[in-house]
């Protein structure tokens, strides 16, 4: 009687003990896993951040271009060559007064 009483009782403690063990392997795997929803949060907010990037990249880029277009062709900007030649040779006249940015690009900004 008491052998029949613990495998009727023990057996079947011990399948679900090991049935919950697998499922919470792969709840936990879901989860927190490689490939789980923790993980695809972490990508997506990635992703996000490389957005961002991407376009303030474009926009410097732009920017530049603006900037190479003001230098090349057949007029040239005469305040872009000054101010280059400034940059370049660091010189400046007698009686000017000289203001240092810390960003080359302000004029394009402005427009």
């Amino acid at each position: 009687m008491l052998r029949f009483v613990l495998r009727s009782l023990l057996l079947p403690a011990l399948l679900y003990c090991a049935a919950g063990l697998v499922a919470s392997y792969f709840v936990w795997h879901g989860v927190n896993g490689q490939r789980g929803l923790k993980a695809g949060e972490e990508y997506a907010e990635r992703l996000a951040a490389l957005e961002r990037e991407h376009a303030g990249l474009v926009a410097e880029r732009k920017q530049w271009e603006r900037r190479i277009a003001l230098l090349r062709g057949d007029v040239i900007d005469a305040d872009m060559l000054d101010e280059q030649a400034r940059v370049t040779l660091g010189r400046i006249h007698r009686n000017e007064v000289v203001i240092l940015a810390p960003q080359l690009g302000r004029r394009e900004e402005e427009k």
